[in-house]
């Protein structure tokens, strides 16, 4: 049974084994990659998004080589509409991560816009030098009593 863990899980073959080592299968894929689609990069864009390194950096040049929400230059995340798949830009780590924990929820971008519009804390003196943070918005006002 222990040789049998050495070899790739495979539902296509009746031994329900792949033919190859784990370490000549990772052998074999990195080559096949290689040779394929010249590495790692090309095969997953074409293979996820369905564009090479050439339309991405097409692309890239398309945005003046920045991110598409902030601008910040050299952008590396290929952003892509997970319902139907279609590829909107090319964002930063950060953007492309914000917009992943908003889930692409248009009603959820909006809500955190107003949130920060509406939350500018802003340093109110109470006293002789000392200052409470407060927002014209949310909480409660600072107490004119100390």
């Amino acid at each position: 049974m222990e040789a049998a863990r050495r070899f790739c899980a495979s539902s296509k073959r009746p031994t329900g084994r792949g033919s190859y080592c784990k370490p000549c299968h990772n052998k074999r894929t990195t080559e096949s990659k290689q040779r394929l689609y010249d590495g790692d990069r090309e095969y997953h864009l074409r293979r996820r998004y369905g564009v090479g390194e050439k339309e991405f950096q097409e692309l890239l040049a398309e945005q003046g080589g920045v991110c598409a929400i902030c601008r910040r230059p050299d952008p590396e995340h290929l952003d892509h509409d997970h319902r139907t798949g279609w590829v909107r830009g090319i964002l930063c780590f950060n953007c492309n991560g914000g917009l992943g924990q908003f889930k692409d929820d248009l009603d959820n971008l909006a809500g955190a816009i107003t949130y920060l519009r509406g939350t500018t804390w802003q340093r109110v003196l109470i006293h002789p030098g000392v200052f409470q943070m407060c927002s014209p918005t949310r909480g409660r006002p600072p107490s004119p009593h100390f």
